[in-house]
């Protein structure tokens, strides 16, 4: 068996999954309760980075 590395993990909508299409098979449902809002909350928050600065900042 191959090992993958995992480089991402994301929180989407139903309407992200229905963009992605039947080739994202790796999905792993999350129940809708308040387990998560202080978490949702903090990242409605931040500020979105520009990829060109992000890649600056990079050593």
């Amino acid at each position: 068996m191959t090992s993958q590395q995992i480089v991402a993990v994301g929180l989407l909508t139903e309407e992200d999954v229905a963009v992605l299409g039947k080739g994202f098979k790796r999905l792993f449902p999350v129940p809708n309760d308040a387990a998560f809002d202080d978490l949702l909350a903090k990242l409605d928050s931040v500020n979105p980075v520009a990829q060109s600065a992000a890649r600056k900042s990079q050593p």
